[in-house]
């Protein structure tokens, strides 16, 4: 069962954390998360991969249950093990999934996805989830000469997260020249994804 949580910035919003636990068959004690915190390199970004954290460790997960993989070199198997969760915060799109790409973790995610486990994303994260990531380039600077824009295409749907009304044009001018569903997500928003099914969390 192919099961995503696609958010704009998290948890901030008390349905989503809800959704989450609804969506887990274990006490909130006994998960086990996989967080990757590598799209964030500022200090900003990394106060938001600590604010991250410290939602998942107030819903009840213990922090030594939370397994930071920062994606700097090849994952292995023993990376992976044990994992019900993966949470990949935001930052900048493009060094993102180039790391993922780099270190394997691209074929790592999708087995465990196909496996069951859930794949949260924050923002970044949940660009990186969908079939194709071009619909940062706008808002993150493409330091890293990055060419290929394929997403892990986990869902089939391209998220434009933290919309406002003034990111329209840019929506609609990618929906014109994308052959991809784009959903633009608000803060405090997020796509449920289970199998073939989707709905939003507001």
């Amino acid at each position: 069962m192919r099961r995503l949580l696609l958010t704009s910035d998290g948890f901030v919003n008390r349905n989503i954390a809800d959704r989450f636990l609804q969506m887990m068959d274990k006490r909130p004690s006994e998960i086990n998360v996989l967080f990757i915190p590598t799209a964030s390199r500022t200090d900003e970004e990394l106060q938001y991969v600590a604010e991250s954290k410290d939602e998942l460790i107030e819903l009840g997960i213990e922090s030594s249950n939370i397994r930071v993989l920062d994606l700097v070199q090849a994952v292995t198997s023993e990376d992976i093990q044990n994992v019900d969760v993966v949470y990949v915060c935001g930052g900048n799109t493009f060094y993102l999934m180039k790391q993922i790409r780099v270190t394997g973790f691209d074929k790592a995610i999708r087995e465990l996805v196909a496996s069951g486990v859930l794949y949260i994303g924050v923002s970044a994260g949940s660009i990186v989830a969908g079939p194709n990531i071009s619909i940062a380039g706008p808002y993150d600077e493409n330091d890293v000469g990055l060419t290929d824009f394929s997403g892990l295409g986990l869902s089939n749907v391209v998220i434009s997260p933290h919309y406002t009304e003034a990111d329209s044009s840019i929506v609609e001018k990618f929906r014109k020249n994308l052959p991809y569903e784009i959903f633009p997500l608000r803060d405090g928003q997020a796509l449920v994804v289970v199998d073939d099914h989707t709905d939003i969390i507001e």
